[in-house]
Formats: structure tokens, C-alpha cells, sequence
């Protein structure tokens, strides 16, 4: 008898696992169809089809116009006649509506990369969180890759699409098209998240002066590139590996606003590289404590000493902030070889000597300029910018000494060309 109850209550539980595995089998099938379902319109929302075309929000429609407008003219190609530029090939929605004479518009962040570190891309606009213009270069399959994925970044992250303009430069002799046939890329993009974990995939494929096909970084191009994407007032130019102290845009506004406007005076940032394990520094106050540690360096302190050294590293350190955080210039100063700062500049400072390429000279050049122009270094109280990762022997790529070798007979001829540009001058470099 007892027997007889146990078997019947053991058929019933096992009946009821056996429901509850099928209509788990049920559930999942069901979550796979609408995972896939949603996977097909997600690629079609990006890239195309009928049920975009009926579906989609008519800005996100608009967006993709735009592109296709863009990639349609071919760019243009850059005075060498090496390089295709399509400049804004995504606009962000601040340069689309801005209002020329806003004060929104006064200073824009400029930078430049190849597909393998736009990854960096997020934690700066998280730390900038205001225009910022980004110049790629690409090559090969690289540059379907980039076209597609910089589409991705505007579609799917809101920060991205109201606030950064995108431009393309490839070789001559390639052209950029819009990625209608690239499904097998872009499985699983749903979302900010996902584009940028696709970046990851790509993180540090090669240094940006090792490309495969022996192709040459043209970093001079790229950032007169990315600086003449932006219509503001004051630009500043870093790579995209390194980060501005915080609320830099609002602080640096509120210091233009207040005093008089000087035409030939750009505002220098010390620059610093930290260990790569520590946090960006926020504030002067944070860097410091880093820096007296020895967390964080000068910048290329180990490689070149002498190229920040001008900035005087003690005085800035040990120079006065307000507490209440007002930016303002500390001291200034006069250019000196072999001195290479970043700085805000006006958007009438000389632009990049677009010859120099690859490793040594492209920075210095147009520093030196700067100081045959006239210009003077205002060094300013609490900005700064920080590069990730301490810069050491050995870690760069095998044609460095080579590359700094053909580039310093170049610096000599465009030194001597200074002359003739400015002939009224008696700086020199």
C-alpha cells in the first residue's frame, strides 16, 4: 500500500519536472527566435532594408542620409595628393544645430586615432563631455571597418551622437563605402555597450607607427584633419590616449569671458604620463599627491626629458590654485627648443606641417612655428592632461630611430622655410 502511494507520487513529481523542462525548452526557443528576430531588425535598422525604412525614427533615418551623402562625394584628397579625406562623414547633433557666436561653441577638444585605439574614445568624452572632433585613419579592410563602426558609435550611444563629429582618412587609392553587406561584423550590436566591446576586439592590434603594408601614420594631416572639423573659437589638440583634468570646458570659459581676448597667446597644459594600474587624476590637487609619489611623471620624461622640461614642472606644482577652482594663467613663458606643449590655442594658430609623418618632429614643428609667429605660452594654473601609461625605452617600434633620423633633415629644411614665411620676424628656432 505504501508502496503503491510512493511510486504514484514519485510519477507525479516526475510529471511535473518533465512539464516544467519543456516549457523551459519552450521559453528558450522562444527567447532565441525574438533574440533573433531582434538581432535581423537591429541590422536592418543600421544598415538598411524595407522594415527600417517603415520603422525607423525619422532622425535615425536622417543620420544614415547624411552618411550616405557623405561617402557618396568621395572625399577630397589632401595636398599631397596621397591621402582621401571625407571630413564629417558623421556629424554630431551640436554641429548640425549649433548657433555660430554661442558660448557653447568657444572650445572644442581635436584628436586623432586609428581604428585599434578607439576604444580610448569612451572614458574621454565621459571625462570631456563636450565637442570633441575625432580624425581616423584607415587602411585596407580597416577602412570598411571604420566607416561602419563610427555608424554604430553614432546610432546606439546618445552622448556620441550629441557631441562627436567624425572624419575618415584612408590612402588615395581606397575609397569608403556604406556597410550594407557587412552582417557578419555586427552580430550582436545592440546597444553603446556592445560597439564598444567590438572596438576591444581590435584594441592594440598594432602601434599606430607599426601599421601592416608599411603604411605611414600621417598624424600632422589628421589633426589639421580633426581641428578643421570644428567651427569654434579655441581648439585643443591631444592624441586620444590622453585626458584633460575635469571640468576643463567649463573652467576654461569662464576664464575667456573674463579677460580680454589676446590674439597671439595659446595656454599651455603641462603634460604627465601615470603608471598604467593608477586612476586618472581629476584635479591638480589629486595629480600632485600622484606626482609626489612618483605615480605620475612629466610627460616622455624618460624619452626626452628636455622636450616638456620648459614648462617648469616645480613651478606649476608648487604654484597657487584658488580654492574655488578658478582657471587662470599661472605664469608665462617664451618658447624654447626643444619644447613641444599642448595647449588651447585660437583656431587661427598655423597649422600642422602636414610632411612631417610617423615618429620624432610633427608636434615640435608647429610649436616652433608658433614661436617664429609670435605667439607667447601662457602656462595655465590647474589644467593639465595626463597620458595613460608611463612611455619607456623599448617599447616603441623597430624604424623609431630611422623615422626621427629623416624626419630632423626635414625640420632643418622646414626651420629654413620660416624664414622666408616670416620674414619680418627675429625669433627663431
Amino acid at each position: 500500500m505504501h508502496l503503491s502511494k510512493k511510486c504514484s507520487v514519485f510519477k507525479v513529481v516526475l510529471s511535473a519536472l518533465l512539464i516544467v523542462a519543456l516549457l523551459q525548452l519552450i521559453y528558450l526557443s522562444f527567447l532565441s527566435r525574438f533574440h533573433g528576430k531582434q538581432q535581423r531588425y537591429r541590422y536592418s535598422e543600421l544598415f538598411g532594408g524595407s522594415a527600417a525604412k517603415k520603422n525607423a525614427h525619422p532622425e535615425k533615418n536622417t543620420r544614415k542620409e547624411r552618411l550616405r551623402y557623405s561617402l557618396s562625394s568621395g572625399g577630397i584628397f589632401d595636398n599631397s595628393g596621397q591621402y582621401r579625406v571625407y571630413k564629417n562623414l558623421i556629424k554630431s547633433d551640436f554641429t548640425t544645430n549649433q548657433k555660430p557666436g554661442s558660448h557653447s561653441d568657444i572650445l572644442t577638444l581635436a584628436t586623432h586615432t586609428t581604428i585599434n585605439n578607439m576604444h580610448h574614445l569612451e572614458s574621454l568624452l565621459e571625462r570631456w563631455q563636450n565637442p570633441l572632433s575625432v580624425a581616423i585613419f584607415a587602411h585596407g579592410e580597416d577602412v570598411k571597418f571604420a566607416t561602419a563602426l563610427v555608424y554604430a558609435l553614432s546610432f546606439f550611444c546618445p552622448q556620441i551622437q550629441a557631441l562627436v563629429d567624425f572624419h575618415l582618412v584612408c590612402l588615395s587609392g581606397e575609397t569608403a563605402s556604406f556597410p550594407e553587406q557587412d552582417r557578419e561584423h555586427f552580430a550582436g550590436l545592440e546597444d553603446c555597450a556592445s560597439v564598444f566591446s567590438r572596438l576591444e576586439t581590435h584594441r592594440d592590434k598594432y602601434q599606430n607607427y607599426a601599421m601592416s603594408g608599411n603604411i605611414s601614420y600621417p598624424n600632422n594631416l589628421l589633426r589639421n584633419v580633426a581641428r578643421g572639423g570644428t567651427e569654434s573659437s579655441y581648439i585643443l589638440v591631444i592624441d586620444i590616449d590622453m585626458m584633460p583634468s575635469a571640468d576643463l570646458h567649463q573652467q576654461f570659459l569662464a576664464m575667456i569671458l573674463r579677460r580680454p581676448s589676446v590674439a597671439d597667446e595659446v595656454f599651455v597644459l603641462p603634460a604627465f604620463e601615470i603608471r598604467h594600474a593608477r586612476k586618472i587624476p581629476s584635479t591638480k590637487a589629486e595629480l600632485v599627491q600622484l606626482y609626489q609619489v612618483g605615480e605620475v611623471r612629466p610627460f616622455y620624461e624618460e624619452l626626452c626629458p628636455r622636450c616638456q622640461a620648459p614648462t617648469n614642472y616645480s613651478q606649476w606644482v608648487n604654484s597657487h590654485v584658488r580654492e574655488t577652482g578658478t582657471l587662470e594663467v599661472a605664469y608665462t613663458l617664451n618658447w624654447v627648443d626643444p619644447w613641444e606643449p599642448f595647449y588651447i590655442g585660437p583656431r587661427t594658430v598655423p597649422l600642422y606641417d602636414e610632411n612631417f609623418k610617423q615618429y620624432g618632429f610633427n608636434r615640435i614643428s608647429q610649436a616652433c612655428e608658433l614661436h617664429v609667429a609670435g605667439f607667447r605660452f601662457s602656462v595655465l594654473s590647474s589644467a593639465f592632461v595626463v597620458h595613460r601609461g608611463f612611455k619607456i625605452q623599448g617599447e616603441f617600434h623597430a624604424k623609431k630611430e630611422e623615422e626621427n633620423k629623416q624626419n630632423r633633415v626635414l625640420f632643418r629644411s622646414f626651420k629654413e622655410g620660416l624664414k622666408t614665411k616670416y620674414p619680418s620676424s627675429t625669433r627663431r628656432c
